[in-house]
């Protein structure tokens, strides 16, 4: 049967992610999660390392009746690379609309801010005591499959390292 592994209905993580963050960041963003996860393709690895999309604003409809209207799309940017962005825009707003699969975006607003991922130092993990390298090692030591057991004792002691 397609779609199903071996060891019974295993989903890959990312698509659980996908499946929870998406309602999310359509109903606060109006935005899918499929175009963030896709905009290195989209705006290319130069624009897309310092750009990200931020949400999708969709003009107001006052009756069910009025026209359809293209929304505009919030592109946060670093503002070096602001002039780079908004020479392509025309290009974006096509790429944009090609992924969407409908003439979606007919404006790009770009807001200066920084893009670049928060690093958060690592935390000092302190040694383990021997009872609790002990007490890990008895509690993984069923495991027969060695990655698995080698990286659920890492988790362990990552975890048990945090604690003062």
């Amino acid at each position: 049967m397609a779609g199903k592994s071996d060891r019974g209905n295993a989903v890959p993580v990312s698509d659980l992610a996908a499946s929870l963050l998406d309602p999310l960041l359509r109903k606060r963003a109006g935005i899918n999660i499929g175009l963030v996860q896709s905009w290195e393709e989209i705006a290319g690895p130069r624009l897309a390392a310092v750009t990200r999309p931020e949400k999708i604003v969709w003009p107001r409809r006052l009756h069910e009746d009025d026209p359809f209207e293209p929304a505009t799309l919030v592109i946060a940017c670093d503002g070096s690379a602001a002039f780079r962005l908004q020479h392509e825009t025309g290009e974006i707003i096509a790429r944009v609309n090609a992924f969407l699969g409908f003439m979606a975006v007919a404006r790009i607003k770009i807001v200066q801010k920084s893009v670049a991922p928060q690093v958060k130092p690592k935390p000092k993990l302190r040694p383990l005591s021997g009872a609790e390298e002990k007490r890990l090692d008895g509690m993984v030591s069923g495991i027969e499959d060695d990655g698995l057991r080698e990286s659920l004792a890492k988790l362990g002691r990552s975890m048990l390292g945090e604690r003062s």
